[in-house]
Formats: structure tokens, sequence, C-alpha cells
């Protein structure tokens, strides 16, 4: 299984927290890659699977994700977390901006956006 970036999901009040985050975020580095308004991505030029990802909310799903995890092949991934048995918080489905996700919830409590890109 491979494994193509793991990007910490920071919630966020919805309102200027966005632009306040790009804005001193962007003083370390990181430049606005993705930003549809109640979700955006920034990232590293130099090395773009260092990211990170402030939400306001979640629009397709019932909770912010504490993180996500983008894989090769979020099916086979799918198939395997159900098959051990752990709590499926969001069923996978096809988002329309796309990517190809399920929400999961760790051992600790914590819920993990694993996805792939569809695009």
């Amino acid at each position: 299984m491979t494994i193509r970036r793991i990007v910490p999901n920071i919630q966020v009040e919805p309102g200027s927290e966005l632009r306040a985050n790009s804005d001193f975020y962007g003083l370390l580095g990181f430049e606005e890659v993705m930003n549809l308004g109640w979700v955006m991505t920034m990232a590293s030029p130099a090395n773009p699977t260092a990211q990170l990802g402030f939400l306001t909310e979640e629009r397709t799903a019932p909770v912010v994700p504490d993180l996500s995890v983008e894989v090769e092949d979020v099916d086979a991934v799918y198939a395997r977390v159900r098959a051990a048995g752990a709590e499926i918080v969001r069923e996978l489905r096809d988002e329309e901006w796309g990517v190809r996700r399920f929400f999961v919830r760790d051992p600790k409590g914590r819920v993990v956006n694993v996805l792939t890109h569809t695009a």
C-alpha cells in the first residue's frame, strides 16, 4: 500500500479564521493550494506533500476529521479497514471536488479521512 501524504486538519471558526491562518502560515513558507471557502489546504512549495488543512465545517460528513491520509487505492484500504471491524464514521464515496474518501475512527477516537484523488 502506498501512502502519498498525511495532512493534519485544524478546525477553525467560520469567517476570518481561514484568512488569518493563511496569512500566518504564509509567514512560515506555506502557500494556499486549495480554498473552497469551508476547507483550505496550504502546502510547502518545495515539498508539496507537506500540508496543513483548515476546516470551518465538514460539508459531506458528520464530523471534521482530525487528519487526512491520501493513499494510492482507497477502495482496497476501505475493504481492509471494514474487514478488521474498525468503526466507519462515513461511508466510501466520491466527492464533487475530485476525491474518493471515507472516514474511520482510530483506537483513541480520532477521525481519519482516507482518500485518493480521482481526477
